[in-house]
């Protein structure tokens, strides 16, 4: 047994020291995206750089890939990449209301895009459930439905994900910016027929970005972009997870701040997966905030094999890993006692959901056994939003739904909801009932 456990430590070591002496260069990208890694991020917010048609089974629709102009929480100019579909048959008068995706999580490595899988646009394509047949998440949820029902819909990458730069991953108003920006190239792109309708939805990591964009109104009301004046109708937000909701009320102290940093840690270091989310959002939270230091959160050897991981794999292969190399001793990666937790407290709260009214009404679809997004974590947001003014309506699945079969269990619940506002029918207040 003894000679077993060196020759493992040998190997471990080993390995490590491959890590140590590799370059961490983007995985090999097609043609489509390892063009636009070329490109300058110049232009306006929402801007069509690059696009291409491509083929789609789904029923009276053609679809595009496409690149676009986006920003991030520091105003910095970016490109992100993803897909427009949109019927087939000429636009009705008033033209079509635009439909735009925040997707949940697929990692943070440039090959992460859920546009970049053959034959993208199809409906939601789950990686965890019995019909899923790739290694990732992809696809559009209802597409075939919202498509009959005549809208446009667009899919972000974020990015990071397909575009260059480093994906700012769980960054919620950074991913609120990249779907709010495909909206705007959707419907820049005369062949889409677009209207200024718009309707927001997402899940997850998208959820985030949705309840984000909703309290973003100086962002998307701006003009001298590819296609201002979009008129929001509504967001349907998908187990939202809302980092920023656990941070103490009032200005932020380095007590508060230390005591912050351990919740978050407490709750998502109980296994590899929830590990990997978490040491993902540290890495994506120092790509948008580069005064941070890694070296702040993991040890050495953990920022070596972080930035190995994460600039080169997607969520689950990156979590498969962490579990082979390190199995249950995945914590050794980090610091016993994490240093500038006040700063990168700050941070997470700057990239997370804006404390302000939604700008239109929220609807949240969760399940009761959600493990990857505790449900106390929306239910705290809807108390906030709704103290601000807010309509948040929330939503309890009907059976046991867990994160990863909320999507498909809030269709039916979702699409009506959607149809109900696009129609402009009177909504009742959910914070009052």
């Amino acid at each position: 047994m003894r000679k077993i456990a060196c020759i493992s430590v040998f190997m471990l070591g080993l390995i490590l020291s491959i890590f140590s002496s590799t370059v961490y260069a983007d995985p090999p990208m097609q043609a489509f995206y390892a063009a636009v890694m070329k490109m300058a991020p110049e232009g306006k917010l929402g801007q069509v750089i690059k696009q291409e048609k491509i083929e789609t089974s789904v029923k009276g629709a053609q679809a595009w890939k496409i690149a676009y102009i986006s920003s991030d929480i520091s105003g910095r100019k970016t490109i992100s990449t993803g897909l427009v579909v949109a019927p087939v048959t000429p636009a009705p008068a008033g033209g079509r209301p635009i439909i735009t995706w925040a997707h949940g999580t697929t990692g943070s490595a440039q090959n992460c895009g859920p546009s970049q899988v053959i034959d993208p646009v199809v409906p939601l394509n789950e990686y965890f459930l019995l019909g899923g047949n790739s290694w990732t998440d992809y696809g559009i949820p209802a597409v075939e439905e919202l498509i009959a029902e005549g809208y446009v819909l667009v899919a972000t990458d974020y990015q990071g994900l397909g575009g260059g730069g480093r994906h700012q991953y769980s960054v919620s108003s950074t991913n609120a910016m990249d779907t709010i920006n495909a909206a705007r190239a959707a419907g820049s792109m005369k062949q889409t027929g677009a209207n200024k309708k718009t309707v927001v939805y997402g899940w997850s990591q998208g959820g985030g970005a949705t309840i984000a964009l909703a309290a973003m109104p100086q962002y998307i009301g701006q003009t001298g972009t590819a296609f201002d004046n979009l008129d929001i109708v509504g967001f349907v937000a998908l187990a939202p997870q809302d980092i920023s909701i656990f941070a103490p009320a009032g200005n932020l102290d380095q007590a508060g701040a230390d005591k912050y940093f351990q919740g978050l840690q407490t709750m998502f270091f109980d296994n590899v997966f929830n590990f990997t989310h978490a040491t993902m959002y540290y890495w994506g939270t120092q790509a948008a905030f580069p005064s941070l230091k890694l070296e702040d959160v993991f040890t050495d050897e953990g920022v070596k094999v972080a930035n190995q991981i994460f600039s080169n794999k997607c969520m689950h292969v990156s979590s498969d890993t962490f579990n082979f190399l390190y199995g249950s001793n995945f914590k050794t990666l980090l610091k016993e006692k994490p240093t500038n937790t006040l700063a990168w407290a700050k941070a997470m709260l700057t990239g997370g959901v804006p404390l302000n009214k939604p700008i239109a009404p929220v609807q949240i679809y969760f399940g009761s056994k959600d493990t990857a997004v505790p449900p106390m974590m929306h239910k705290l947001y809807q108390d906030q939003a709704c103290k601000l003014g807010g309509n948040v309506g929330r939503v309890q699945l009907p059976g046991e739904q867990s994160h990863f079969t909320t999507p498909g269990s809030a269709k039916p619940f979702y699409l009506s909801w959607i149809k109900d506002r696009l129609a402009g029918k009177p909504l009742t207040n959910a914070c009052t009932n």
